[in-house]
């Protein structure tokens, strides 16, 4: 039977970072995007107000600032290998992230079989951003459930990779997960525990483990 591996991005294959901060970065906001992760971690705003107010942080933004924050963020290296080799042994990758979907669906170039984050308005903006598209961590395992039933393959065949509290609801609805330079709120969740920056050796963890 078929895999599905269901990657994270922020925290995840960007260590130590995430894409608003990275496209904030190109905008020199990034003092401004702090602020709003932290009321986002602390639970002071949900992702559709942080979505909404991101959106207006970015009235500036262009396809170059997408571009050059995506080639230069600090990404693990190996994910285009570790792909390579789930696409070889007959399996699926996908990332689901709650970024913006004009940044995450730039991982398909790399050989993910899909990529879904929340749906923003094409770059430079013309349209408000619409709450009703912006994912949440619950939507994780909404989006996994279409995929399997895309790719004909169950809930146990599924193995996630995470690192923080909005990873918990799909880590608790696979069999097999890998926390990824994890925060507390993984702690004791996940099947593996990596900290490092080769997801090459990550995914070797989940390799033989059910299924």
């Amino acid at each position: 039977m078929a895999r599905l591996h269901l990657f994270d991005l922020d925290g995840t294959l960007m260590r130590g970072s995430a894409a608003p901060v990275e496209i904030s970065r190109q905008l020199g906001l990034l003092s401004e995007i702090g602020e709003l992760e932290r009321e986002l971690a602390t639970g002071r705003i949900g992702p559709p107000e942080y979505a909404v107010r991101v959106h207006a942080l970015w009235s500036g933004l262009t396809e170059l600032h997408v571009a050059t924050a995506f080639a230069t963020a600090p990404w693990l290296a190996g994910i285009r290998d570790v792909w390579r080799e789930i696409r070889e042994r007959g399996d699926y990758c996908a990332v689901i992230s709650l970024s913006p979907s004009f940044f995450v669906e730039r991982l398909l170039g790399w050989g993910a079989h899909a990529a879904h984050g929340s749906r923003f308005p094409e770059v430079p903006f013309t349209r408000p951003v619409d709450p009703a598209g912006i994912l949440s961590p619950a939507a994780k395992v909404t989006v996994m459930g279409r995929l399997c039933a895309e790719y004909g393959v169950g809930a146990g065949d599924c193995v996630a990779y995470g690192d923080s509290m909005s990873d918990v609801e799909l880590f608790a609805a696979v069999p097999v997960s890998v926390a990824v330079n994890a925060d507390h709120h993984l702690a004791g969740r996940a099947t593996h525990t990596y900290s490092g920056g080769d997801l090459r050796e990550a995914f070797a963890l989940a390799q033989g483990t059910g299924g």
